[in-house]
């Protein structure tokens, strides 16, 4: 007898302490979570995997970040930056840095970087360049964007001028 109550009883905590002690309830906290989940990923928040070596070492190959969608509904993206740019869809993106900002002019002169004819620092360079490009005025509703690893030549590095529309948003970490 005393063996029946006993397991009744551990099997009554094990209940309550997974399910709670208002079945229904857990049940409809479970659905608002999952609820918000989903919505928090589909809306808010993007996961991606980066792969490359063009923003090395700041973002390791293979490494998972975030990005915060809403990060310019309030505000314009800001010089220093690092940003998912949309290519042709949800399942390509570059992960660049902002560098250029609409109306500015950008060049590289001796693996520094001009803009508006001035030097600007750039303290997440860790890779000293020898960059050559003329200067290039950024559109009014443009970025200029590149990757933070300058080791590669030029030719081989995607940057440039990005329309605003294809900003995803702004990395997280």
């Amino acid at each position: 007898m005393g063996t029946e109550r006993d397991s009744s009883t551990s099997w009554g905590w094990l209940r309550v302490v997974l399910i709670g002690r208002k079945p229904r309830f857990t049940v409809v906290r479970i659905v608002v979570l999952v609820t918000v989940v989903f919505w928090l990923r589909a809306e808010v928040i993007l996961p991606i995997r980066m792969q490359g070596v063009s923003m090395l070492p700041t973002y390791p190959t293979w490494g998972i970040n975030f990005v915060n969608r809403l990060a310019y509904r309030n505000s314009p993206p800001q010089r220093g930056d690092v940003v998912a740019i949309r290519t042709s869809g949800e399942s390509i993106m570059y992960l660049k840095r902002i560098i250029g900002l609409p109306g500015e002019t950008v060049a590289f002169h001796e693996g520094r970087l001009l803009i508006n004819g001035q030097a600007w620092p750039e303290p997440y360079i860790k890779n000293p360049c020898h960059w050559e490009m003329p200067e290039e005025r950024v559109g009014l509703d443009e970025y200029f964007v590149v990757g933070d690893n300058r080791s590669m030549a030029i030719e081989d590095h995607y940057h440039g001028r990005m329309p605003r529309a294809r900003l995803v948003g702004r990395i997280m970490l």
